[in-house]
């Protein structure tokens, strides 16, 4: 009976339709926390709409501030179910926030090298920028850019051709590092790594294994000493570096390994290596100061 009666009230309860959101053109959704919370905070973006879940439970004080922060821009706020937000962000992994808002786009180099040139040219300043070719992952990039982001890198360059947009899910990757880290991209990264070393720069690569590196010293980067501007340059998921980035490079750095490593799994995630080789190059620069 018991069952019955519940069954009874089931089919007697209204089925509430799920919102039926009409996205701005051109607009992308936002999910996640911190992506969200750095976007409101910024001026980089246009925003139309703020979702957040219906009953925010432990997170209600997060909630209330998000709310004030799109109220203080003017962002209108819809209080959704959950499976409303599960299909605004297409089931990833929102927390219970999603933002309207449009896409962020790589700046040209041009957009920058003028800012910068009082500080590139004090004898003292010690620049670090990291380069990436053909990074298709959003997961790696957006890990790719937290890391830049917490160890003090200066500029990330991406290469144009074959490399993963800034997409929501970099966003959410990077915990929102993107949201207030400026990533630049060049459609030509020779010619961008000659110029940077013929202004003096030290132009670095990185492999996995040393006899994968063709005619170009290679060093452990615990061995790395740096005394002036410096680009390390960070290869594809699958094939590293390219044989004509390669051969650009001054020296090649490698994480020696703490073990004899099976075939198959010589080699580490590529944004957990660069995490690596940041840290080992960027404490030198904490260390000795600007």
């Amino acid at each position: 009976a018991g069952r019955e009666l519940r069954s009874f009230r089931e089919r007697r309860r209204p089925e509430r339709k799920p919102l039926s959101v009409e996205r701005t053109k051109g607009s992308e959704m936002l999910f996640g926390i911190a992506p969200c919370s750095l976007a409101l905070s910024q001026s980089r973006r246009d925003l139309f709409r703020l979702f957040l879940k219906q009953s925010g439970g432990s997170r209600r004080l997060v909630m209330s501030e998000l709310v004030l922060q799109a109220a203080a821009r003017g962002i209108p706020v819809h209080h959704v179910r959950r499976r409303e937000l599960d299909a605004l962000c297409r089931g990833q992994v929102h927390q219970g926030v999603c933002l309207e808002a449009t896409p962020l786009r790589f700046k040209s180099l041009e957009e920058a090298e003028k800012p910068d040139l009082g500080d590139e040219e004090s004898p003292n300043r010690q620049l670090i920028w990291l380069v990436l070719e053909q990074i298709q992952d959003p997961m790696n990039l957006g890990a790719l850019l937290r890391s830049a982001y917490f160890l003090g890198v200066d500029r990330v360059v991406t290469s144009q051709r074959n490399s993963c947009p800034l997409t929501p899910t970099v966003s959410k990757a990077s915990s929102g590092a993107m949201e207030v880290f400026d990533v630049y991209s060049t459609d030509d990264l020779r010619s961008f790594l000659k110029a940077k070393a013929a202004e003096g720069w030290e132009v670095v690569g990185t492999v996995s294994q040393p006899e994968d590196a063709e005619n170009v010293p290679v060093i452990s980067c615990s061995e790395f000493r740096w005394n002036k501007p410096v680009i390390i340059v960070i290869g594809s998921e699958g094939d590293g570096l390219s044989l004509e980035t390669q051969l650009l490079c001054h020296r090649m750095l490698a994480i020696p390994p703490g073990r004899a490593l099976h075939p198959g799994i010589e080699s580490l995630n590529v944004s957990v290596a660069a995490g690596i080789l940041l840290h080992s190059i960027c404490s030198q620069k904490l260390k000795r100061g600007d």
